[in-house]
């Protein structure tokens, strides 16, 4: 390998090499995909092209493992909300701040209405969502649908400021950064379906302890997302909305030193998780409720992990090679802009990018 092979080569740390939660997959999760993966496709949401690009993603698998102990019915809702954030991400990543907000608009007025029929010609996104939330209301209880609805609210709003960053090619210190990545992860509302089967008493779900310790669990979601997602990102040109980015611009650290900054913090942030445990009070007769709720969401963080490498959005095939090695081929520029004009979503393969760019490195 030449030198400069080398330097477009950058080292992913494995950041959850210590994480005591194991990697579990829901028993339901084969016949679930392909119920849910079917009536996804019959929105026709996706060119064909970019429909394979998506199915590749396996956004059910992702479900699969973040809900590895939920009933079968709360595991079909789980990979329909799954589709509801990545279309949503696909669909929004390309347009200004104007148009994101009225997608976002459609999206609140459809989830808010699930029982009205949306009119036609209407952004896709709205029926993608009010088929979700109605089937979702059948089985949730009344305080998931409200700290849902809570949290869905607030991960919409932040896509609207992601959207007008974008616009601006404004990227945020880290500090900011994080604020606003907290909520356009989506991880607090995909919380929800912990808690569907169980009345979730306000008062503790909002206790300060347990709000720290549901932060811990979307900080490191969203940080093993982003160091994952780099490489993706930087090759559309997205890479703004991104921490390794934000670490990058605020600290002078090359890329290698972001994406080592950024495990430091995980760590930190994973012990503040573990020793935050210890420290919840007896809570009656809700104890056994928290126990269950803080093992599904550390469950979460592993889950994310996984996915990152088994299914191919960010390493296509070469998902567990990477892993094993832990080195990235930095994969060049991706013109977006190309994409046939009747294609207004064009999900990005990068398959063939990585297969050619890690063919080169082999050399």
């Amino acid at each position: 390998m030449d030198a400069q092979a080398k330097m477009s080569m950058f080292y992913l740390p494995d950041t959850m090499v210590n994480w005591p939660w194991p990697r579990v997959v829901n028993s339901h999760f084969e016949d679930v995909k392909i119920e849910v993966d079917a009536a996804f496709r019959d929105f026709r949401a996706l060119t064909p092209e970019s429909q394979e690009a998506f199915d590749k993603c396996d956004f059910a698998r992702l479900a699969a493992l973040a809900y590895p102990n939920v009933p079968r019915e709360h595991l079909r809702i789980g990979c329909e909300l799954m589709n509801v954030y990545f279309i949503l991400d696909e669909y929004t990543d390309i347009e200004n701040a104007a148009v994101t907000k009225e997608m976002v608009d459609i999206v609140l007025d459809a989830i808010h209405n699930p029982h009205k029929m949306r009119p036609e010609g209407e952004c896709i996104l709205g029926e993608i969502v009010r088929r979700f939330w109605a089937r979702t209301i059948q089985t949730a209880s009344v305080s998931s649908q409200r700290h849902f609805l809570d949290d869905f609210t607030a991960y919409l709003r932040a896509v609207v400021d992601e959207a007008l960053d974008r616009e601006h090619n404004h990227c945020r210190s880290v500090d900011d950064y994080l604020k606003l990545r907290r909520d356009t992860c989506g991880a607090k509302s995909a919380f929800m379906i912990y808690e569907m089967g169980v009345e979730f008493p306000d008062e503790i779900f909002y206790e300060p302890i347990v709000a720290e310790l549901v932060q811990c669990i979307v900080e490191l979601i969203l940080i093993d997302n982003d160091m994952a997602s780099y490489n993706r990102e930087q090759a559309t040109g997205d890479e703004n909305h991104n921490l390794i980015t934000a670490i990058m611009l605020e600290l002078g650290l090359d890329r290698s030193g972001a994406m080592a900054w950024a495990a430091r913090y995980h760590a930190q942030v994973e012990k503040r998780f573990i020793d935050g445990l210890a420290q919840v009070p007896s809570l009656g007769t809700c104890t056994d409720l928290l126990v269950k709720y803080f093992d599904g969401i550390a469950t979460w963080a592993r889950a994310n992990h996984c996915w990152s490498y088994e299914g191919q959005r960010y390493f296509g095939t070469r998902g567990a090679e990477i892993q094993q090695s832990r080195l990235v081929p930095l994969l060049p520029k991706i013109n977006c802009s190309s994409a046939p004009l009747v294609a207004k979503v064009n999900v990005a393969d990068l398959s063939n990018s990585i297969d050619a760019a890690l063919a080169v490195h082999r050399q």
